[in-house]
């Protein structure tokens, strides 16, 4: 299992909007072959911060399964204008 970390820092005033887009693209990460689960973390400290925290059978069904499909344009719409910076996005396997 393959965990796909991500901090999403929205811009100001509007993660509201971010989060009824989320609400609408996570039907099609979780469409996704490989996708295991996914959760979305709203920062305490920070109004416009959150984890998104994805977990996938491989490093490539996140990598090329989901990056690849056309459904990834759709997640794109829906979501990459809110970033500010754009995310840098992690992979993580359990250790212990």
């Amino acid at each position: 299992m393959i965990l796909e970390v991500a901090i999403l820092s929205i811009k100001a005033g509007e993660s509201a909007a971010f989060m009824d887009s989320f609400s609408k693209a996570q039907a099609i990460i979780a469409s996704m072959p490989g996708y295991i689960t996914h959760s979305l973390q709203k920062c305490l400290e920070q109004e416009d911060k959150f984890l998104l925290l994805v977990q996938w059978q491989t490093l490539e069904n996140h990598t090329v399964g989901f990056r690849g499909p056309e459904a990834y344009l759709t997640w794109k719409q829906l979501l990459h204008h809110f970033y500010d910076p754009f995310p840098v996005v992690e992979h993580f396997t359990q250790v212990l």
